[in-house]
């Protein structure tokens, strides 16, 4: 195969795979997306191998984070940064794809693939300050509930292996009749494939049917025990009102009018964004007051999110610096000091710069919008019998950082964020899909409570039960209270006991596949 051609393959398989997230959202593509570029590698060269899906790689991330282009302080090269750095890791699957096909075969490749993949996905998703699971091949799949329920037991990262397991079965399948067709071409008749070639068909045939007979029998169970109702509050705030103090009373009577509102459906508890409060709790008494006037109004527990400031000592200059945190404000005398977490992931360059004194990011045009300082506990709030914890912004992309909530009693999880910034993109879409694997993976209610969108509520199985929106389908940039019942829960996944354990066996099997193909290599 051409040097182009297996470019223009490389190319389709990023379109293809792009299209299936949001806001294309095909999903079903996913299933057959890579098949070209697994094509396109057969038989190459690791470096070949290595350019292919380097532009792949780059193409994909960039057509699946599009919508950086219309965020007002990123620029063009901001964009072709992300897609230049996490371009890499696909690049990585064609550099060792390569090594493994030029040693021990097309096949052996193609059984490595999924194991490859799968590895190279949880390094992206877990590599230090530059860590980014977001865009894994099985959140495509957020809108197939029979299809998903195998997280609980293997996580995200199992659904992604079984995608790229097909992919390669597809790709066995076209490399077995292309070999097909060219003994009928050249009139030779030598067998077109061997028994050993069906071995991948008929093991991700196997896979797929197990996986929807698991998720036909899990997602058909009934959900219940004792209901909670909670009520989520979309402010609909203008990002560039956020923190102008000239509008912070019009800012918090908008909110205190709403939970008004929400409060007529005797809610249990109701949920405010992130940073929803404009200004500091810990700073402010006048805002402490009037939440607590509110709560007290309404005798219903409040959960806002809003900054909260941290003393330094004088090394730091005796600065206030800011803590992102969601708060638990109780009617009565319940328990009169707060309950509060603070936000543990911080976002690169949005909220602190990784790394300041020895990578000069001002050279490169990166700065961080604030310098806030991270929390470190994973808090688990009590309310009425129950135990819930919060995820703050795009904390909720993270599984083990999820995970370890619930196991540390979470009966249900709360994630508070302000996605004004990203506007009408696709960026609300992608983090709401994400946030399904959440609820799957520890079978815990997920409500998800935004500014301005998307605000809803994800069952156990990746359902979505209720959701704010307009009566003609609009859910981003409107303002409105959902409420809705969710049931507490207190069973552990195997998932959640027991974490990535696929990763590590795709990590040992990746290990194997290249030693041997290093031997064979030092034996010719």
């Amino acid at each position: 195969m051409g040097n182009i051609k297996s470019a223009w393959l490389s190319i389709f398989s990023s379109i293809l795979l792009a299209a299936a997230f949001p806001s294309w959202d095909m999903g079903f593509v996913a299933w057959i997306a890579l098949v070209p570029l697994l094509v396109a590698l057969a038989g190459r060269s690791p470096l070949e191998g290595f350019v292919l899906a380097y532009v792949f790689g780059m193409l994909f991330l960039a057509g699946i984070f599009h919508w950086i282009l219309q965020i007002p302080y990123y620029r063009w090269y901001h964009h072709l940064l992300l897609a230049v750095y996490f371009g890499l890791y696909p690049a990585l699957f064609g550099l060792a794809l390569g090594f493994i096909s030029k040693r021990l075969g097309k096949t052996p490749a193609l059984w490595a693939a999924p194991f490859l993949w799968v590895a190279l996905e949880y390094l992206r998703g877990n590599f230090f300050f530059l860590a980014l699971p977001w865009g894994l091949i099985g959140h495509s799949q957020h809108r197939y509930p029979a299809v998903i329920q195998i997280a609980a037991l293997f996580g995200t990262y199992g659904i992604s292996f079984l995608i790229v397991l097909v992919n390669a079965a597809f790709g066995a399948a076209v490399l077995i009749g292309t070999k097909f067709v060219r003994h009928q071409i050249d009139g030779t008749h030598g067998a077109a494939f061997k028994k050993a070639d069906l071995a991948l068909p008929i093991l991700a045939l196997l896979g797929i049917a197990g996986a929807l007979l698991y998720g036909s029998l899990v997602a058909g169970r009934p959900i219940s025990g004792e209901a909670v109702r909670v009520a989520m509050v979309q402010g609909n705030i203008e990002q560039a009102k956020k923190w102008d103090p000239r509008f912070a009373d019009q800012i918090l009577q908008a909110y205190a009018d709403l939970t008004l509102r929400a409060a007529n459906d005797q809610p249990e508890l109701i949920i405010w964004p992130e940073t929803a409060v404009p200004g500091s709790i810990s700073l402010d008494p006048d805002i402490h007051d009037r939440l607590k006037a509110l709560v007290a109004e309404t005798a219903i527990p409040l959960l806002v999110g809003s900054a909260r400031h941290q003393k330094f000592q004088e090394a730091d200059g005796k600065r206030l610096r800011p803590m992102n945190s969601a708060f638990l404000l109780l009617p009565g005398n319940e328990k009169p000091e707060l309950q509060q977490y603070d936000k543990i992931r911080l976002f690169p360059f949005g909220e602190y710069l990784p790394c300041k004194n020895i990578i000069p990011w001002q050279w490169i045009r990166v700065s961080s919008l604030s310098e806030y300082v991270a929390g470190r506990r994973h808090f688990v709030f009590r309310l009425a019998g129950h135990r819930f914890a919060v995820t703050i912004c795009w904390e909720n992309i993270f599984p083990d950082l999820v995970r370890q909530f619930v196991k540390n009693g979470a009966d249900f999880m709360v994630n508070i964020t302000n996605e004004a910034r990203f506007g009408r993109t696709a960026a609300p879409y992608q983090l709401a899909a994400i946030s399904v694997f959440r609820a799957v993976e520890n079978r815990r209610f997920v409500i998800r409570c935004a500014n301005t969108g998307i605000t809803c509520i994800i069952d156990p199985c990746g359902r979505v039960t209720a959701q704010l929106e307009t009566e003609d389908g609009r859910q981003l940039f409107v303002r409105g209270v959902v409420s809705e019942k969710i049931f507490p829960l207190d069973t552990q996944t195997l998932y959640t006991r027991y974490g990535d354990v696929v990763v590590a066996l795709c990590f040992a099997v990746v290990l194997i596949f290249l030693t041997l193909a290093w031997m064979k290599n030092v034996s010719h």
